[in-house]
């Protein structure tokens, strides 16, 4: 196994860092988008402070569409708009549009529920003092619900690398198109294996981060 990981060296570096970026672009995009929409459907629920059930059914349709796609027929749909929108539908950067929609849709869905989860006496407390719907949801809702968003994105980022995996298909590169290209397709078990062992121990350190994160800010 070590010889075949120093012959590839530079291609298994070169590996992890198209994971990463994928990864890194899907994580910007959940917290950056993924968290408003889901807090927008938590919202305009009915009975919620912002009641509207066209925005709600709208939002909520949308996202369930994108999280009934399996991934891999999401890539080849989105390949127009991605072309579209960076040049090309091949590449690494190409590789992130279809993993930024689905990491929004995914992290969304886990918002509203982290948000259904806070007692509604905290919501009723906070209107009664005056707050504004905006001062709600940051110095509340969100400030009730920081572990279970944590852990949230704990279990996203996880989904999101074993969808950075699927990439291949439109020359993303990462780690898991690696193992295929240079270890199955080519009969080398030894350094599937390795790219394995390298997933393994970073889903298990992210989990790992997460938790304790998780568990660091939860002062319930």
């Amino acid at each position: 196994m070590l010889d075949g990981v120093l012959q590839y060296e530079a291609q298994i570096w070169q590996a992890i860092g198209e994971t990463f970026i994928m990864v890194g672009v899907s994580i910007l995009a959940a917290v950056l988008v993924g968290l408003p929409v889901g807090t927008v459907l938590f919202l305009c629920r009915k009975g919620q402070m912002l009641e509207n059930q066209f925005v709600f059914s709208t939002v909520n349709l949308l996202v369930n569409v994108i999280r009934s796609f399996p991934f891999l027929l999401l890539v080849v749909f989105l390949i127009p708009f991605t072309r579209l929108i960076i040049g090309t539908a091949i590449g690494t950067a190409a590789a992130t549009v279809p993993l930024a929609i689905i990491a929004i849709a995914h992290y969304s869905r886990l918002v509203e529920q982290s948000l259904l989860d806070v007692p509604r006496g905290v919501i009723e407390a906070a209107v009664s003092m005056g707050a504004s719907v905006r001062e709600v949801v940051l110095n509340f809702l969100y400030v009730e619900a920081r572990s279970a968003l944590v852990l949230s994105l704990t279990t996203s980022i996880v989904s999101f690398i074993s969808f950075s995996t699927i990439m291949g298909v439109v020359g993303g590169g990462g780690i898991g198109d690696f193992a295929i290209r240079y270890g199955y397709q080519q009969f080398r078990t030894d350094l599937m294996m390795y790219m394995i062992i390298i997933m393994v121990i970073l889903v298990q350190s992210i989990q790992f981060i997460g938790m304790t994160v998780a568990r660091w800010i939860d002062k319930r």
